[in-house]
């Protein structure tokens, strides 16, 4: 794997590499570059040629880099090797999902984020056993208890207008919200998808905080399904075929657009 870091350190990536070539490979080159915007996390781009990570300093030195930077390879190799979940379209899917319904805007950009999820899923099932799980259930626990606490007393509004780049892929996301709370509906999803990875890696004690967690954040969102979401997640087959894969996008996005807060449209 041919590695190249810029701006930044370059031990948690190349540390990475090393691990991560013990098991995979990647055939183009990957350049990263870390950058002083907090808010831009991580953000992986491809070409014919090669690859692009962009990484927050933030990120880059903290104890998850090396982590974060195997994860990302883990999409490379899916890219390069055209696995189901990164060679279809999200934004067909959605359409799909959505067809003959009004979406409230909302919605439609969490269905982006679960689409993400998903595809998390299986960059994850590449790595995870390759390094210890704590630092990642840390990190799972401490985004989820955040979020939680972070809860609204009454629904969140959002101003419907505007859209930036999402962190990832370029998916729109609404450039602002009327509350600073957390949406309870996508809090229960992405508890869900949590509790999922962790129990699909065997990570968790039957007793974890993570659980109790997962139980607030589904109480918070009594009209989405968390337990279907679970298992969604959960049980993504190792090795789906295009058409497998497909129809679980459709289907957890149709899930999601039918529960929760009522619709409206966007």
């Amino acid at each position: 794997m041919d590695v190249h870091v810029r701006g930044g350190p370059a031990e948690p990536f190349l540390g990475a590499r090393d691990l991560f070539s013990t098991e995979y490979d990647l055939d183009r080159p990957v350049t990263v570059r870390v950058r002083t915007d907090p808010d831009e996390r991580t953000r992986v781009s491809h070409d014919e040629e090669s690859h692009l990570l962009i990484i927050s300093r933030q990120a880059a030195t903290s104890a998850l880099a090396r982590e974060l930077a195997l994860h990302e390879y883990a999409h490379m190799h899916h890219y390069e090797r055209g696995h189901p979940s990164h060679t279809q379209s999200t934004e067909e899917a959605i359409f799909l999902a959505i067809a003959g319904r009004s979406v409230e805007r909302r919605k439609l950009v969490h269905c982006y984020q679960i689409a993400n999820h998903m595809k998390d899923v299986y960059a994850d099932d590449v790595w995870m056993q390759m390094v210890p799980g704590d630092k990642v259930v840390d990190f799972l626990e401490a985004s989820l208890a955040a979020a939680v606490a972070d809860r609204p007393v009454d629904p969140p509004a959002w101003d419907g207008v505007g859209t930036r780049v999402a962190p990832r892929d370029g998916t729109p996301e609404p450039s602002s919200r009327r509350t600073p709370a957390a949406d309870p509906d996508i809090t229960a999803v992405n508890a869900a998808f949590a509790l999922a990875l962790c129990e699909r890696h065997d990570l968790l004690e039957s007793d974890h905080r993570l659980y109790d967690l997962a139980h607030a954040a589904a109480s918070d969102a009594p009209d989405l399904d968390f337990g279907a979401f679970k298992r969604q997640f959960a049980a993504l087959s190792p090795d789906p075929d295009e058409s497998e894969f497909r129809k679980a996008l459709v289907d957890a996005t149709k899930a999601y657009l039918t529960s929760g807060s009522s619709q409206a449209a966007d």
